[in-house]
C-alpha cells in the first residue's frame, strides 16, 4: 500500500494520506455490500435515517443525506412507490412535508441494516481487540478535534 500512496516518512503527513485512503477504501466496499443486496447506498441510507431518527422533514433528510433537493424527491419518490415511506404534511409548516417510514419500509431497514453492520464490523474484528480499542480511542480523538476545530471556524458541528 505504502507504495502506491507514495507514503512520506513524517507520520503526521502519513496520515493525511492514509485516513482518506482509508475512507475511500471503506466506502467502496460498504457501497459493494449494499448493491450486493439490490439496493443503493442513498436508499439504504435514507430508510436508516428514518428508521433510527423517526419521520424527517424531507429538506432535513437531503441536508442529511448530502443530496440535491432533486434527487431527494425522486428517491422518496421510489421509496414511495414501494410503500417503504409515505408523505405527511407537517403539522405547523405548510411549506414543509414530513417523510415517514412505513411499517413495511422499518421491515425493510431491519432486514438488512443489522447483517450490514455486521459484515462492516468483521472487518474490525480481523483485528486483536486491543487493537480494535486503540483505533476507536485514536479516531474518537480525531474526529473531536475535528468538531472543536469546526465549531471555532464555522459555528457548525460534525456528526
Amino acid at each position: 500500500m505504502s507504495s502506491q500512496l507514495d507514503l512520506p516518512a513524517d507520520p503526521a503527513a502519513r496520515l493525511v494520506k492514509l485516513l482518506p485512503a482509508a475512507e475511500r477504501a471503506f466506502g467502496r466496499w460498504a457501497k459493494s455490500l449494499v448493491e450486493s443486496e439490490g439496493s443503493t447506498p442513498a436508499r439504504f441510507r435514507l430508510l436508516g435515517v428514518l428508521h433510527c431518527k423517526g419521520p424527517q422533514i424531507m429538506s432535513g433528510l437531503g441536508e442529511e443525506l448530502g443530496v440535491t433537493a432533486r434527487q431527494i424527491t425522486n428517491l422518496v419518490d421510489a421509496l414511495e412507490k414501494e410503500g417503504l415511506v409515505r408523505r405527511a404534511p407537517h403539522p405547523t409548516d405548510r411549506r414543509a412535508t414530513v417523510i415517514e417510514i412505513t411499517a413495511q419500509g422499518g421491515k425493510v431497514a431491519c432486514q438488512f441494516w443489522h447483517p450490514f453492520h455486521e459484515k462492516l464490523a468483521g472487518l474490525y474484528r480481523e483485528l486483536p481487540k486491543k487493537d480494535q480499542r486503540e483505533l476507536a480511542r485514536l479516531l474518537e480523538a480525531v474526529i473531536e478535534a475535528l468538531r472543536r476545530r469546526t465549531d471555532v471556524s464555522s459555528g457548525r458541528r460534525l456528526a
